[in-house]
């Protein structure tokens, strides 16, 4: 009795049951390689792993910490009020790369110019190009946000310092992913080889992997989309939502949070809208960071993103922060969004 109500115990522990797999060990095993290459996205995993842990514990005590909540009083280059969280989250990118020997530069949303690391350029040929912390504005009230990345290979020598090779299509991406910091926090990641999700096992103090490759529902009845700017979309985009609104089987959910949005239509399926307006026709994403990293992501689990007249990884940006309509999800509903669009 006593070994019988042993091995419930132990069988209930996933973590002692399975084999546990880093996320270090899954992008080797991905690559099939330990060559230089490998160990570099390897190595570059393992630092933004590093990133997204510091960010985490930075969350879990934010209520607590002097100084972790609340605006700085300062505006972004795009012209957006800036959160101490975002301040901090970009200077842990900034520190976790400085010493790596990875990375020649770091791109951000909340940088109006890259950040060059001259020392690691002769041997760091990669741009980790990154939201630090989307969805800020639910910081303040203890709601889900997360971090989303992108990893570019260098092209040229850069000399003048204005990163116009970044300045091309979303498939020069070698890999992308983001960090959903919640109820727990998990990395998902592509580097073009599937979708794969990890769990940070805090007594571990590691990601260890829990959804290999994950694959979007062809259709799902989720739409997540700000309906408070229904009145400044245009008229295709108007009648997706009162078509969703008259037909049975659909779910409204939004967050606020592009990136806890589009994980639950990754696990889920559904799709996600952020369309232009009238004052903003490009709608409101940054292309770099965050539509063409989670596109990459979308197209590697089977779904689709578009910005409404071509696919999200097919556009090119015209400056680094160039900013995009998004449609994005399940293949089924986002061929539908554009039937409106194309109507």
């Amino acid at each position: 009795m006593v070994i019988a109500q042993s091995n419930t115990r132990l069988s209930s522990d996933r973590s002692l049951d399975r084999d546990c797999t880093t996320l270090s060990r899954h992008v080797l095993g991905q690559l099939k390689s330990f060559g230089p290459n490998a160990q570099d996205l390897s190595a570059l995993m393992n630092r933004i792993a590093l990133a997204g842990k510091l960010i985490a514990r930075r969350l879990s005590q934010s209520g607590l910490v002097d100084n972790a909540l609340g605006f700085t009083g300062e505006t972004n280059v795009q012209g957006e009020a800036v959160k101490k969280m975002d301040i901090y989250a970009n200077d842990v990118f900034i520190s976790v790369f400085e010493q790596s020997g990875l990375v020649c530069r770091l791109a951000s949303e909340e940088m109006e110019k890259p950040y060059y690391i001259p020392e690691n350029c002769p041997l760091g040929r990669y741009t980790l190009l990154y939201d630090p912390v989307d969805g800020s504005s639910n910081l303040d009230v203890n709601l889900m946000v997360g971090s989303i990345f992108s990893i570019r290979q260098q092209e040229g020598n850069d000399e003048l310092g204005d990163a116009q090779d970044l300045l091309q299509s979303g498939h020069k991406q070698i890999g992308a992913g983001y960090i959903l910091y919640g109820p727990s926090t998990m990395l998902v990641y592509s580097i073009g080889r599937g979708v794969h999700a990890f769990t940070l096992d805090p007594s571990l103090g590691e990601f260890i992997l829990s959804h290999e490759n994950i694959v979007i529902p062809k259709h799902g009845s989720i739409y997540s989309v700000n309906e408070g700017n229904f009145c400044q979309w245009d008229t295709s985009m108007q009648e997706y939502v009162r078509y969703v609104h008259r037909t049975e089987g659909y779910s409204a959910r939004y967050s606020g949070a592009l990136v806890s949005d589009f994980h639950r239509i990754l696990f889920q399926g559904g799709v996600f809208l952020y369309p232009g307006t009238q004052s903003k026709p490009s709608g409101k994403l940054r292309l770099l960071y965050e539509a063409a990293p989670l596109a990459f992501l979308a197209d590697q689990a089977g779904g689709r993103a578009s910005d409404g007249t071509q696919p999200i990884l097919d556009v090119i940006p015209d400056h680094l922060h160039g900013r995009t309509p998004l449609i994005i999800g399940s293949s089924d509903d986002v061929a539908l969004v554009q039937s409106f669009v194309k109507s």
